[in-house]
């Protein structure tokens, strides 16, 4: 069930889409479909695609829409419970002991374990009753955790709820908007995504990028924004080690937008392929086998 607290700005998928639009985030129709859903229906949002096709700024654009807090956990392989959730302030805990002593009030360890001492990682913050409207709940990249993680997130997931044997079990007052992304360097359990609205992102048709590029880079010209995006759409369908997503098209364009560029010269886009291309292969590759080709290809 939805949350009654979630603000109720749009009615439809495509109010959203323009919401969206208007906080500088183009997206797709299925896509804000996906999200519109996701709200209303307060399940969790699992986003999968390429590296730089908006899966991350998603979440951020959306805590604009709302107004509210974004509390993101970026996985990494090792992520533990005491990382990802709670544990306890340790020295904190410790200089409270030394004062029991020196100030004669004893060294019991009652009170030890209360609110005073909990130290909230991201996943306790996005269900803190206090909070007084849903936070929106960025898991970024859950792909590069290990599967006991997982294991524990989808307990989360489906109660909105943690136990701590100190405290008790802390329940969510508002149901956080949850945004989980993966780039697919392993497969998430199919327990999880079953509880999730699942979308892919791909990397956007050729007008629907320069519509981006022109947003996020208002001083580019027409033609220059579209020889940029032409430019690295022909890089992503060559046997590159990591093609350019759409953020590096943006940063590429506003380095563009900098130089003072008016059109793609060979040795312009050479000297400023490191903001397209993070590779040191992948632009020895380009300089010397592709660049003439594709630019002539854009240009034709």
């Amino acid at each position: 069930m939805r949350d009654s607290s979630i603000p109720t700005s749009f009615t439809t998928p495509a109010e959203l889409l323009e919401c969206l639009a208007a906080h500088g985030y183009v997206a797709e129709d299925a896509l804000a479909m996906s999200v519109f859903l996701a709200v209303r229906m307060g399940r969790p949002l699992l986003l999968e695609g390429a590296p730089g096709v908006g899966k991350t700024l998603l979440a951020r654009t959306l805590a604009e829409v709302f107004e509210t807090r974004l509390i993101r956990l970026q996985c990494y392989e090792g992520l533990d419970l005491g990382q990802a959730a709670y544990e306890w302030n340790y020295p904190k805990q410790l200089l409270e002991l030394q004062s029991r002593r020196t100030s004669d009030r004893g060294e019991g360890t009652e009170g030890l374990f209360a609110d005073a001492f909990l130290l909230r990682r991201p996943l306790l913050q996005a269900i803190d009753a206090s909070n007084d409207r849903p936070p929106v709940l960025l898991v970024d990249e859950l792909d590069r955790s290990d599967e006991e993680f997982e294991s524990f997130l989808l307990e989360l997931l489906s109660e909105f709820q943690i136990t701590i044997p100190e405290l008790g079990t802390l329940r969510a007052a508002h149901r956080p908007i949850v945004i989980l992304t993966s780039n697919r360097t392993r497969d998430v359990h199919d327990a999880l995504r079953r509880r999730c609205i699942y979308h892919w992102i791909d990397y956007p048709p050729f007008e629907k990028e320069v519509e981006i590029v022109r947003l996020k880079v208002p001083g580019l010209s027409q033609h220059v924004a579209r020889r940029v995006v032409d430019f690295t759409q022909r890089l992503r369908h060559e046997d590159l080690a990591k093609p350019p997503g759409v953020a590096e098209t943006v940063e590429w364009a506003e380095a563009l937008r900098v130089l003072a560029v008016t059109d793609l010269e060979p040795t312009t886009v050479s000297a400023t392929l490191g903001l397209v291309l993070k590779y040191h292969d992948d632009v020895e590759t380009v300089r010397k086998q592709l660049l003439t080709r594709l630019l002539d290809a854009g240009a034709a």
